[in-house]
């Protein structure tokens, strides 16, 4: 049987928990084959590849932090090795931190920018040696980019800035060459470090999502999906916010 993304070849990153292992699952239900970095989930990462493989699909494990680029250049290498090449790059790992902007310690945001910023940069760039035309980069951004609802999370705001302003720069030096770079922006998802029940939630969901629920991590997979087949080939340089009405 054909699925949308039979013969693909995908890399994601951080893929082992949360939204990046629904990411693995999409994209390998959907046909492609799948590699996926992880940092220090191990447990997860085979847990999840052998899930996946007894689904009849491939998702190979490999550790790399995503805040080195000689260990995500050599994921990126053996990616390929493992695939047989690479057409599309999912730039998923991220992390998240929770301070006031005069108590974030300088450990603490560098963290934040090795990860979410250079993690994207030097990804992107280990793997553009190995894309050709018709190839897909797809940034995890978040809604945080484009709202801010309280305080708390200025320096992690500012990093998914970055990485939408980055995603339209690459979206303009990549057209060229036939490669299209999206941002998926998700919104409040239920995961494992933001679930759906916390207190925190309660408010974002009775006064600022306008569906007035969280939302899956299936929601954000299934747009990451279609961002990497061939019907998305005229999108490119886009923010598609996953939010359920957060920035309505």
């Amino acid at each position: 049987m054909t699925t949308p993304l039979t013969g693909r070849r995908a890399l994601v990153t951080g893929g082992s928990r949360g939204i990046g292992a629904e990411i693995v699952r999409r994209l390998a239900a959907d046909g492609a084959a799948v590699a996926f970095t992880y940092s220090a989930a191990e447990v997860e990462a085979k847990a999840l590849s052998g899930e996946v493989a007894d689904n009849g699909g491939t998702a190979v494990p490999i550790k790399a932090d995503a805040a080195d680029p000689a260990q995500i250049a050599a994921a990126v290498e053996q990616a390929v090795a493992e695939l047989g090449g690479l057409d599309v790059l999912v730039n998923n790992a991220g992390i998240g931190h929770l301070s006031r902007f005069e108590d974030t310690t300088p450990e603490q945001y560098e963290r934040l920018v090795a990860v979410n910023i250079n993690g994207v940069y030097w990804a992107s760039r280990s793997a553009l040696d190995h894309l050709g035309e018709g190839s897909r980069i797809i940034n995890i951004g978040s809604i945080n980019a484009d709202r801010v609802p309280g305080p708390g999370i200025t320096a992690y705001a500012m990093t998914k800035g970055a990485v939408s302003s980055l995603t339209r720069g690459l979206a303009r030096e990549l057209g060229p060459r036939g490669i299209t770079v999206n941002n998926v922006q998700p919104g409040p998802i239920d995961t494992e470090m933001n679930p759906a029940d916390s207190e925190f939630a309660e408010e974002l969901k009775t006064q600022v999502v306008a569906l007035g629920r969280y939302g899956h991590s299936r929601d954000v997979a299934a747009v990451v999906s279609f961002l990497a087949g061939t019907e998305s080939g005229f999108v490119t340089g886009a923010n598609w916010n996953v939010d359920g009405g957060f920035t309505a």
